[in-house]
């Protein structure tokens, strides 16, 4: 029941999990229950009935240790167990009015094959309904990507201004180079010394 009370805070808290297929399909029964109490507490007609629901699905939750800094220290205080609680408002909030209108199903269990090492079925159980919101956050991180801590404020700048932005200098390879200094450079032609006997002076001493 611990095991499962820890998913379950997990599960709400994130709104996808990756575990084993067996923990996965123990854990959509019970995650499911904590949500038709969620949902009982927002047509109940009195504030006690709401209240009674909301105790109940307590039990569904472990305190847990979100934010919670490791105990040490003298006379160090103690952070509040806050992960239990963050999710029971969430469920009562948010999830419960997601899926108000829905009748059952109210999570889904992909399979993600096998483990390296021990070889365990793994899986991905999820809220329904959280892929549309993952979409939205990578549009926002692709948009962030775009515009760069400093090169961003820079074009930013430039185009407030008006000024043109500067191309970048492209850096060319040494053997660029070196064929460059070898065409700019002239050649030297051999200095020929004076007084030295050529061939054609040899052959006609010899000749003699």
């Amino acid at each position: 029941m611990a095991l499962l009370r820890n998913l379950c805070t997990s599960l709400i808290t994130h709104e996808r999990l990756i575990t084993t297929v067996s923990k996965a399909k123990e854990l959509r029964s019970f995650a499911e229950r904590a949500i038709t109490l969620g949902k009982r507490a927002l047509v109940a007609e009195i504030p006690a009935g709401a209240l009674h629901n909301r105790r109940l699905a307590a039990a569904y939750f472990f305190s847990g240790n979100t934010n919670r800094v490791p105990d040490g220290g003298y006379k160090r205080p103690q952070a509040r167990r806050t992960a239990g609680v963050a999710a029971l408002d969430k469920l009562f909030g948010d999830v419960a009015a997601r899926f108000a209108e829905r009748p059952g199903g109210y999570t889904r269990i992909l399979k993600l094959g096998t483990r390296k090492g021990d070889g365990a079925e793994m899986a991905l159980i999820e809220l329904v309904g959280t892929e549309t919101k993952e979409v939205h956050q990578e549009e926002k991180k692709d948009e962030k990507k775009k515009t760069g801590r400093f090169f961003g404020r820079r074009k930013k700048a430039e185009l407030k201004e008006g000024v043109p932005q500067e191309q970048p200098i492209k850096k060319k390879g040494a053997s660029a180079k070196s064929s460059k200094k070898k065409e700019a450079a002239p050649q030297a032609k051999p200095v020929k010394k004076k007084g030295a006997p050529t061939k054609t002076s040899k052959r006609k001493k010899t000749s003699e």
